[in-house]
């Protein structure tokens, strides 16, 4: 019998309804995952079981392992309908902070029962008994709300190809079992899950595209058998080129063949992204204020004039783009920005605004969101530009090109509003994910040498990069999607390896969280070649210097007392070679923004 698409509203919004002998799929996709969840709890009551009857290390790591592959059977699914279930059942082992409360939340699930199983100790039991209970716990309120759940076609096939950019991302690095490593397996099992779900369709598809359907099936069994080995040498390279890669655009072109809609609407990771490396993969309007109105040619225009003019300091003597210097990377090259008078400086290094705009905070400290808010937080500090926008706005006012300009791109002109919208369009347009590294992954298969490959995938793997700077952004915007963005505790010190933590206290200075004492915002690793010297306080000179730091571990690693240290204090104990090898990637990672051909308006000086 021919398949029958119609189209219709079904639960979350509008989707393609496939149906044969009246069963839609989207019905018998949430019947199998009832059947899987059910299978996951029955995992996770044994492995609760065997705690509560003290088994040995051996038969506890074996249970728990069952139950993370049966996790992994469902998590595609189960991460975009029921996040906050998610996130109880395999989130991070670390604490969470409550912005509008001020609570610390602790951590639950999967990864917090791996620390206390890998190695086992038997003097944390209570603490096992406790966390596993809360997992089961979890399991009964997860199977409640699957149960109560509809499911449309195109979620499932959104979900499916978030899920290839998740174990890109955070499965084969090692962020998903940074205690147990079973990274490659435990992937393995998120694909053959993906398979079984995917045999639902399969008939439509091969009706419709049979090439297709072969080829899908085909490359699904690939992927599984790619996803072996050990984790230290696996080949991630050629695992996002050969499996990931084309997995994600064939299951976009699945879709589109079933007529299922691709959602259309504003998110980071754009839902018609083909891969996770697309140049345009990420749309930046979900990362700025929706009430702007958008960037245009003539804003960034705009914007840049007033990014090089001193008009926005008190005393017309300083500019954005004197700390910003496109020549240094859009840094300065200096340890520490120099304060308005030049006779000291601001106590922290001046970052690149270079994809500063694929970002959810801003600032070392995260203390805003948005780049307007970072534009008035600069202007209106006394050591920075010691200016005043309401001054500013006036003085703009006054210039006849500039008021011209505004009148041409926002209906109510100067404003303080537009000046700092203006910039902040610019600051957008310095985003470029096009290094040699990503046209690589694109297919530009001669870009790299092996040393830049065997980098990458020391960064995202062995090395544990990745795990805080994400690919493929490599800031601490976290995927797949890229809806926050992360601090962390390393410990940095005044010199490297000089055993004096610096004593810029960063976040908790804002928060006032014990938890954030020396704590900072990832930045993008993109570019670095160019933006030396490094961290927030500017005292390591050159990435060897970086890599040299994380090797031992920080702080924790090299001996000192830092308890809320987020980076793991394990030695990496990397080879020359592979030192060598991690800062010939991330110099692979340089990609300056295209600047327009044509010439843009020079305002400065006409008034």
């Amino acid at each position: 019998m021919p398949a029958l698409i119609v189209l219709g509203l079904a639960g979350f919004g509008t989707g393609a309804l496939i149906k044969k002998n009246n069963v839609a799929t989207h019905l018998q996709v949430a019947q199998q995952l009832e059947r899987d969840i059910a299978a996951l709890d029955t995992t996770v009551g044994t492995l609760r079981h065997r705690v509560l009857q003290r088994g040995n290390e051996a038969q506890l790591q074996a249970d728990f392992k069952k139950a993370r592959l049966a996790w992994k059977q469902v998590q595609w699914l189960a991460e975009l309908y029921f996040p906050e279930a998610s996130k109880n059942i395999n989130g991070p082992a670390l604490d969470e902070f409550e912005e509008e409360s001020g609570y610390v939340v602790p951590p639950h699930g999967f990864q917090v029962v791996e620390e206390l199983l890998f190695p086992y100790d038997t003097t944390q039991h209570a603490n096992l008994v406790t966390e596993v209970e809360i997992l089961k716990s979890t399991m009964n309120r997860l199977k409640m709300v699957a149960r109560s759940t509809d499911l449309t076609d195109s979620h499932i096939f959104d979900a499916l190809r978030l899920q290839v950019f998740r174990i890109v991302t955070l499965g084969v690095t090692g962020f998903d079992s940074p205690v147990s490593f079973q990274s490659l397996p435990e992937s393995r099992a998120s694909v053959a899950g993906m398979e079984r779900y995917l045999a639902i369709y399969e008939p439509f598809l091969r009706e419709k595209q049979p090439n297709l359907a072969t080829n899908l099936r085909q490359l699904l069994t690939k992927t599984q058998q790619n996803l072996t080995g050990s984790f230290d040498t696996f080949d991630r390279l050629s695992f996002i080129t050969d499996c990931a890669n084309p997995l994600s655009g064939l299951l976009l072109d699945a879709q589109k063949a079933l007529e299922i809609p691709v959602f259309d609407e504003v998110r980071a990771l754009r839902p018609d992204a083909r891969t996770l490396f697309d140049e345009n993969a990420f749309d930046l309007a979900a990362f700025g204020l929706s009430s702007s109105g958008g960037a245009t040619p003539a804003k960034v225009a705009l914007g840049k004039a007033l990014f090089y003019d001193p008009v926005l300091s008190g005393n017309g003597q300083r500019s954005c783009g004197t700390c910003h210097q496109p020549d240094k990377g859009f840094a300065d090259g200096l340890p520490k920005a120099l304060t308005l008078n030049g006779k000291g400086n601001l106590g922290r290094n001046t970052p690149t605004i270079l994809n500063a705009a694929l970002s959810r905070v801003l600032f070392a400290d995260s203390r805003v969101v948005y780049l307007e808010d970072q534009a008035t937080d600069v202007v209106m500090n006394a050591n920075e530009m010691h200016g005043s926008l309401e001054v500013a706005v006036e003085k703009i006012r006054a210039i006849k090109k500039y008021a011209q300009q505004f009148e041409k791109s926002y209906p109510d002109g100067v404003t303080s509003f537009n000046v700092r919208n203006a910039i902040a369009n610019y600051e957008r347009s310095l985003v470029s994910l096009n290094s040699r590294f990503d046209r690589y992954v694109r297919g530009e298969k001669t870009l790299l040498n092996d040393s830049e490959k065997s980098g990458f995938n020391l960064f995202a793997g062995k090395a544990k990069c990745a795990n805080c700077h994400f690919v493929p952004l490599t800031n601490g915007t976290v995927p797949p999607t890229f809806d926050k963005s992360e601090s962390e505790v390393m410990g940095v010190f005044t010199a490297p390896l000089s055993k004096k933590i610096d004593p810029d206290l960063g976040k908790f200075n804002l928060t006032k969280a014990d938890m954030h004492r020396f704590s900072f915002k990832t930045p993008t690793v993109r570019n670095a070649e160019l933006t030396a010297p490094y961290m927030h306080n500017g005292a390591y000179k050159t990435l060897e210097e970086v890599v040299a730091f994380y090797d031992h571990g920080g702080a924790a690693g090299l001996g000192l007392d830092l308890p809320n240290q987020t980076l793991p204090p394990d030695k990496l104990n990397l080879t020359k070679q592979e030192k060598i090898d991690l800062v010939a990637f991330m110099k692979a990672l340089t990609s300056l923004p295209a600047q327009p051909a044509e010439k843009l308006p020079q305002l400065i000086g006409q008034r």
